[in-house]
Parts: structure tokens; C-alpha cells; sequence
């Protein structure tokens, strides 16, 4: 049999094997019981430049809960599964200074993807990650306005990666580090998507930096739909 005959018949026969059809995990996240009171953040309204930027009391916003109580900013992520990142090809995301406060405040990237860090202030800010794996390296640097984006990648996973801004203490965003695409970050409405999942079992996480974590088991088969729902609890 020559090459030619070979790879014919090889064609042939892996048409007739099972194929895998992936599928998307969705769900949507509430909250149980009432959230604390969010905080003003008086020195923001108080700061010569950044004040003005702000049209009323800014606050903080731990607890982002909608109708129904729908919870927003929650990390959905499936856990045990590793070293399958695609960040370095992956589309880049932003990350926004805006009103002196970050925009969005909770992000989730995959290992080797690039976060574009943007200032949209008329004023000055110094942008400082924190990380706590080792592999991930701290940086801090000056930011002018309407400068150039900084770009800023992560070698290790890490849930909430603390970024700052040393110029404006109150000004947070955090990052949570996958070494896989199967995340998501829940919505104004409290839903979530985690999309192309291959089938089989797995246990999905959701996050919440002040609300906590919860789990479940979930099994994935061939192109059906998977829906798993979470209730995370005040505190």
C-alpha cells in the first residue's frame, strides 16, 4: 500500500469514529440576604483633580446586585483543568482608568494574555500590580493622560490579583489568572457563559471576593445545553 492509499484509508476510517461536539456552560448568580451599606469615598470626591471627575458622592461597589437579586462581578471557573491557555493568541483586554476609579473593577485573563491598561483621566496615575504567585511579576509604573496603553501579562494563575493606584489609594481592580479559557465573570443581570467546553465532568466555581466561593459538580456531554446556578451569601 502506497503513502497515498494509506492516508485515503486513514481518512476513511476516522470519519467513522465518535466526534466530540463541545458546549456552553450558563448559569446566573444571586445573592442571599442584604449586602452591607457600600462606603463613600470621601477623599475621591474631596481630591482637587480627581473630585471634579465625579458627579455625585462616588462609593464602592463590593456588592453589584441588580433585580432579582442578580450579583454581578462573581468568577465562574472550571477547576482541575490546566496548562491548556490559548492567551498568547487570545484578543487583549482593557482595563480603564476613568473618573479615577478602574474600569471594570473585577477581570479574568488567561496566562499569557495581554491586559491593555488605558488612562482616560485628565491626570496622572501610577498603575501597581501586586501579585502573589511567583511566577508573576510586580510592576509600577507612571501613567500620563492619554498616554500610551500599558500592557501588562501574567505568567501563573492567581485568583484576585490586587491592581492600585499609589497616586489615589482608593483605587483598586482585580484580577483573577487562568491557565485555561473555561472562565467567565457574571453580568450586571447575574449571568454567565463559559463557552466551548469539551464534554465530561467537571467542577465549576464561582468567586466572589467578599460573598465567597461555591462549587458544583457539573458533567458536560456531547453539544447538550449545561445550566448551573449559584446563591452566594452576604456577609
Amino acid at each position: 500500500m502506497n503513502k497515498s492509499t494509506a492516508l485515503f484509508a486513514l481518512a476513511g476510517l476516522l470519519a467513522f469514529l465518535p466526534r466530540t461536539e463541545a458546549a456552553d456552560i450558563t448559569g446566573t448568580i444571586t445573592l442571599k440576604g442584604t449586602p452591607p451599606k457600600e462606603k463613600d469615598i470621601e477623599p475621591l470626591k474631596a481630591d482637587a483633580t480627581c473630585g471634579p471627575l465625579q458627579s455625585g458622592m462616588p462609593t464602592t461597589h463590593f456588592y453589584v446586585v441588580g433585580d432579582n437579586s442578580a450579583l454581578a462581578d462573581v468568577v465562574v471557573s472550571l477547576q482541575g483543568v490546566s496548562g491548556k491557555s490559548s492567551g498568547a493568541s487570545a484578543p487583549a483586554l482593557e482595563l480603564d482608568q476613568k473618573g479615577c476609579v478602574y474600569t471594570p473593577q473585577i477581570l479574568a485573563v488567561q496566562t499569557g494574555q495581554k491586559i491593555l491598561v488605558k488612562n482616560s483621566d485628565p491626570v496622572l496615575h501610577n498603575v501597581h500590580s501586586q501579585p502573589t504567585a511567583s511566577g508573576n511579576k510586580e510592576m509600577n509604573q507612571a501613567q500620563m493622560p492619554n498616554s500610551k496603553e500599558l500592557p501588562f501579562v501574567f505568567a501563573d494563575p492567581e485568583m484576585f490579583l490586587k491592581f492600585k493606584c499609589d497616586v489615589h489609594p482608593w483605587m483598586f481592580a482585580w484580577v483573577s489568572v487562568f491557565d485555561h479559557p473555561y472562565f467567565a465573570v457574571s453580568g450586571k443581570d447575574g449571568t454567565f457563559k463559559i463557552s466551548n467546553v469539551p464534554p465530561g465532568k467537571y467542577t465549576v466555581q464561582a468567586a466572589h471576593r467578599k460573598a465567597g466561593n461555591a462549587t458544583q459538580e457539573i458533567e458536560v456531554k456531547d453539544g447538550a445545553p449545561n445550566k448551573v446556578d449559584f446563591s452566594l451569601e452576604a456577609k
